[in-house]
């Protein structure tokens, strides 16, 4: 999710949280940092303070200064988990993984039923290139095992009303019904759904509220259950009397999967949000595709997979793209520039090595980063520093800061290839690449996140720039900067591609997607079902 710059406010000279806020809003970040070590100053002896301080600094992407805010409120509070789960956050979006894991495993041995500590855990093991499936699965066992224990035991499930006369009843939970990745990609899907066959409920669960939101609560009957708990939400659901109860969120932030183990609905599905097992043997099946769960991934999840035709995710342009793809750039800078303008999180030191590999192999190309952790000065000469020391050049390497979302599309005007990361792959933000005409090159491997890009691609007709592996990552990238003429022509045509493809069929995806949840409401309906 990309930070938004609020409109100009004149700060007074207190320091604030709210003054602070303002400045970054403005892009005054030289400013805003000399505010935060102010009020860092003034709250050295304040670990609450710090810790807003710290997270204030770490939410516009200042993640080394925001350290320095948490290790210091460690000190001072030694036994209270807030510093620690932030410092565990600051090493997620650093991408130093074994670090974040290290504290995320000393916070579950001092707190196991905290759910945030549990969140993060399972959250942080999806960017961890060193985590394996079985361990993945097995983390989330234990948490479903332990979200079941705390909702009372194992729920019956709720009987399932004939369907005769009456239009089946779809809830959708999740935080994220804003301008979030999320928010993107289920707004239109949930106005597309046909209302002679099913009323659909959003139950909102986050404290965002935008012009998403409200597209949302145009479609659909709106619940703002914020401010409920699991038991108070989950005899909400059952008020409501829904049929099918959808969570978009997974173990992701603001996350009501735990309501799922109170079983409000007769039938609870995973889709769109999240991107492994949830671990709670009370979800009757996870929505996926054949991309992101070719045969064999079964193994990786508690629930049965369901395989949406044409993919699980239906993309929409925003409303504010560029309405033109703009030139080739290798046509007028004189070299191939390289990008990613994914989440820090989903880089590490794999990826800079394999990045690296192909900057060598290409003379003169460029590659730039962009994303709002690159704003701190810290975090990115760490990133240059690594480069040099693999020997690629410090001004080839060209890091860029946070900006609205509008101005993070036109930059793809500067890019000739995308780089994926790997094992965790662009979302929107491959689809948004691919949009403004440039084509990404992704490496799927066995976790299903890793395979969100090679989704795109297979749907659209071009799986040829997924790799088998790292060399043949490498190969395909190299091979690419080297066909200019081949370059052009995805330039101007992957818009088409993609309008022509399964990937941007609202309509069908949601009559797709309906069907399936018929079908598994059907089946669940059957006399042989418990």
């Amino acid at each position: 999710m990309h930070t938004s710059f609020a409109s100009p406010t004149t700060p007074s000279p207190s320091p604030s949280l709210t003054q602070a806020r303002q400045l970054a809003g403005q892009g005054r970040f030289d400013d805003f940092l000399l505010h935060c070590q102010q009020m860092m100053d003034i709250h050295n002896e304040d670990a609450d303070g710090l810790l807003s301080v710290g997270a204030l600094l770490f939410g516009f992407g200042f993640l080394s200064t925001a350290q320095q805010c948490f290790a210091r409120a460690r000190q001072l509070l030694p036994r209270d988990v807030r510093p620690l789960l932030n410092l565990a956050n600051v090493a997620r979006d650093a991408g130093r993984h074994e670090a974040a894991r290290r504290i995320d495993e000393v916070l579950l041995a001092r707190l196991p039923d905290h759910p945030v500590i549990w969140r993060n855990a399972l959250l942080s093991l999806e960017y961890d290139p060193a985590a394996s499936d079985v361990e993945r699965l097995q983390r989330a066992q234990a948490w479903g095992k332990w979200a079941i224990e705390k909702a009372g035991g194992v729920r019956v499930r709720p009987a399932l009303q004939p369907l005769s006369g009456r239009l089946l009843r779809i809830g959708y939970v999740s935080a994220d019904f804003c301008q979030h990745t999320v928010g993107w990609f289920v707004k239109d899907v949930l106005a597309a759904h046909d209302s002679s066959r099913v009323q659909v409920f959003a139950y909102s669960a986050g404290s965002v509220q935008d012009w998403i939101s409200a597209a949302i609560c145009n479609t659909c009957i709106w619940r703002d259950v914020a401010a409920l708990d699991d038991v108070a939400l989950a005899a909400l659901i059952q008020q409501d009397q829904i049929d099918v109860l959808v969570d978009l969120s997974g173990h992701t932030a603001g996350s009501r999967l735990s309501v799922f183990a109170h079983r409000p609905a007769p039938v609870q599905v995973s889709w769109l949000g999240y991107f492994a097992s949830t671990g709670l043997s009370v979800i009757d099946a996870v929505l996926l595709d054949e991309w992101h769960a070719p045969a064999g991934t079964e193994a990786q999840f508690v629930e049965p997979i369901i395989r949406l035709r044409g993919g699980r995710f239906c993309y929409t342009p925003a409303p504010f793209a560029p309405a033109e793809v703009a030139p080739l750039p290798c046509l007028q800078q004189g070299c191939i520039t390289f990008g990613c303008f994914n989440n820090t999180a989903k880089l590490h030191v794999g990826v800079y090595a394999t990045w690296a590999r192909i900057l060598a192999a290409v003379p003169n190309s460029r590659l730039i980063l962009k994303w709002r952790t690159l704003q701190d000065a810290t975090f990115s000469q760490s990133v240059r520093d690594f480069f040099v020391a693999a020997g690629i050049e410090a001004e080839r390497i060209i890091l860029r800061g946070a900006s609205f979302h509008g101005q993070v599309l036109k930059e793809y005007a500067d890019v000739d290839i995308a780089l994926d990361s790997f094992p965790f792959t662009g979302g929107l933000t491959s689809c948004e690449a691919l949009w403004m005409g440039v084509p990404v090159v992704t490496w799927p491997q066995s976790r299903v996140v890793s395979r969100q890009t090679l989704a795109f691609l297979s749907a659209i007709g071009l799986p040829e720039l997924a790799a088998r592996d790292e060399d043949d990552y490498v190969r395909i990238a190299v091979k690419l900067a080297n066909d200019v003429a081949y370059l052009q022509t995805l330039r101007r045509d992957l818009r088409s591609l993609m309008r022509a493809s399964s990937l941007c069929d609202v309509k069908g995806f949601t009559r797709a997607l309906e069907k399936e949840l018929f079908d598994l409401f059907d089946l669940l309906a059957l006399p042989t079902q418990s």
